[in-house]
């Protein structure tokens, strides 16, 4: 133990030589990381509410059908407002028609408080 100690002072004593003096401070020793600090600022930009697109995907082609997943696909879950863009205005008035069962069903599917309202947009 004593030796390593010895080993310890001479490198000290040979490093102090090399650069002219102790060495120097870590200036990165009082810098953060920005994962200590990201989940906190996505959650207050509101960026954590909602779910998974791939699940959100997932789970609208479960509740909507293949035929209607096909043709109307999530486009955003923003403040519980899921937002569906539909290829066809004859889509758009089926869907309109069906809002409330298929709201029923998504909001089963994604969870309570999730999903508080569907939009429906051509495009």
């Amino acid at each position: 133990m004593a030796k390593e100690s010895r080993l310890e002072a001479m490198r000290r004593a040979v490093l102090r030589e090399w650069l002219g003096g102790e060495e120097p401070v870590r200036l990165d020793s009082r810098l953060h990381l920005p994962k200590e600090f990201l989940g906190a600022i996505l959650k207050q930009a509101g960026a954590t509410e909602g779910i998974d697109e791939e699940r959100l995907r997932e789970m609208w082609k479960e509740v909507a059908g293949d035929f209607v997943a096909r043709h109307a696909t999530p486009a955003s879950l923003k403040g519980g407002c899921l937002t569906l863009n539909v290829l066809q205005p004859a889509m758009r008035f089926h869907l309109e028609q069906t809002r409330g069962v298929l709201l029923q069903k998504v909001q089963q599917a994604a969870g309570a408080g999730v999903v508080k309202s569907i939009r429906f947009q051509v495009g």
